[in-house]
């Protein structure tokens, strides 16, 4: 991929919809936006508005019905599912609320999935693998299964999986929404030691205000379309 002066993503003319119920709900309408590399956004707003959906399209883990989206220039969705989900390994990063762990296996299993799947050999997942969790202060519990984890410290493993190969992009949505608050500030103070300190790209979904106010920048979805505030 060329790199394209500052900018990271580029939406062009976006459509997404869904039927339900009879209903017809439009999520995306004709909706543009840009996100810089570097940058650090906030995706808030009411329950319901499409938060999610944008940060899975944006994870091309959907797709929109229309539109283009560029990922350094290149339309990711041009390319065949083999392409996608390899470019997705690589470049892009995931957190979720709910922590998508692997319960039967242990915290250094969990962390090295993404880099085995790379096809980097066990040996490199190890050294990959331990170095993250150190980072993410989980050194006393490599080799703990995950069941044993805190909520808190199930979540930071989750986020070591996410950027264990340091993607251009993290994507996170509701990152503490099933955390108390001093687990809460634990991420907050991860997600922006990831983006200040290693440049890593962040979307985040969230509705704690606390973690929107560290963004660069807060977005919301009004009629299909992205606006910021503030």
């Amino acid at each position: 991929m060329d790199d394209i002066a500052g900018k990271l993503i580029e939406a062009q003319k976006l459509f997404k919809s869904f039927n339900n119920d009879k209903e017809h709900i439009e999520i995306l309408k004709d909706a543009d936006f840009t996100i810089e590399k570097g940058e650090s956004v906030a995706v808030t707003g009411a329950s319901g508005i499409g938060k999610s959906t944008l940060l899975h399209i944006i994870g091309t883990l959907d797709k929109p019905d229309k539109g283009t989206l560029l990922f350094n220039g290149d339309d990711v969705f041009l390319y065949d599912d083999i392409k996608l989900a390899r470019f997705r390994n690589e470049f892009i990063g995931f957190v979720f609320q709910f922590h998508h762990l692997l319960y039967e296996f242990t915290t250094f299993e969990n962390a090295m999935i993404p880099v085995l799947i790379n096809g980097l050999s066990k040996q490199k997942a190890l050294e990959k693998a331990e170095d993250v969790l150190i980072k993410m202060g989980l050194k006393d519990r490599l080799n703990h299964m995950v069941g044993k984890l805190s909520g808190g410290e199930q979540q930071r493993l989750a986020l070591a999986r996410a950027i264990i190969l340091k993607p251009a992009l993290l994507l996170a949505d509701e990152p503490t929404g099933n955390l108390d608050k001093k687990n809460s500030a634990q991420i907050h103070n991860l997600l922006l030691e990831l983006n200040q300190n290693l440049g890593m790209t962040i979307v985040v979904v969230t509705h704690n205000e606390e973690l929107s106010g560290y963004m660069s920048k807060n977005i919301t979805l009004i009629d299909g379309k992205l606006e910021q505030i503030n």
